[in-house]
């Protein structure tokens, strides 16, 4: 009886959890969509209306740029939680060599690593592999480095390290950037938590972390955050030996 309790028990928290999650995605998407068209459609009035001069028009196109690529960033990362939900979803676990996830991205943040002198290392077994799902691992560690790299300052190091640990495969990127306080690393998951700016004036949506808290539980595996203000932040992946 107790057994089935339990059980119960965790399928209702599961779906509590579940929830939370879709309703904090929702509001996101909602309270962004209307602030940014909404700017948008404020600026093409007031140039129709002649109550703003060219000067000023194309002196804030460097803040429309932003917030389109901050629009485009929701989008996209919502598309990527929204193929998780069609169906029956089922990972797909595969073998992948972890030297190749590191090379696919320093591949694809090379511009952006190059723009902020950052050197980008490996630390590990270079011949090791792991078996998950390419698809959510893949979007997991982009989002982590895209973080890294933007609270990281110019000629700082980021560290993707990787080793084993009681039967799992743990996958960390570490930086030495700005870190994140204390009130607010308990908090990191959380939809009322503030977004932060890095340290070349990018910005976001703080939803990104929330998506790859889910794609980690759908790899049945962990996340865990370890940050100081102003002392970096390293973000380790923990994931089942398949």
């Amino acid at each position: 009886m107790n057994a089935l309790i339990n059980e119960l028990q965790l399928k209702i928290e599961k779906l509590e959890h579940e929830i939370n999650f879709k309703n904090g995605l929702i509001s996101i998407l909602s309270h962004d969509s209307k602030e940014i068209f909404g700017n948008y459609l404020l600026l093409i009035e007031a140039v129709e209306q002649k109550t703003i001069s060219e000067e000023d028009f194309f002196k804030l196109l460097p803040q429309i740029k932003s917030d389109a690529q901050k629009n485009l960033q929701t989008v996209q990362d919502s598309t990527a939680w929204l193929k998780t939900q069609y169906g029956e979803f089922k990972i797909n676990p595969v073998k992948i060599m972890v030297m190749g996830l590191f090379h696919h991205l320093e591949k694809k943040y090379a511009a952006k690593l190059k723009e902020k002198n950052l050197k980008f290392h490996f630390k590990g077994d270079h011949d090791a592999f792991l078996t998950t799902d390419r698809l959510l691992l893949e979007y997991v560690l982009d989002k982590i480095l895209n973080n890294a790299v933007k609270y990281s300052f110019p000629g700082q190091d980021i560290h993707f390290q990787y080793f084993t640990e009681n039967n799992e495969d743990v996958i960390s990127v570490v930086d030495s950037g700005t870190g994140i306080g204390e009130k607010y690393l308990s908090a990191i998951f959380n939809y009322d938590n503030p977004v932060f700016t890095g340290t070349a004036g990018e910005t976001g949506v703080g939803l990104s972390l929330k998506i790859v808290k889910n794609f980690v539980s759908l790899l049945h595996g962990n996340i865990k955050i370890i940050s100081s203000e102003n002392n970096g932040t390293a973000v380790s992946i923990f994931l089942p030996k398949i």
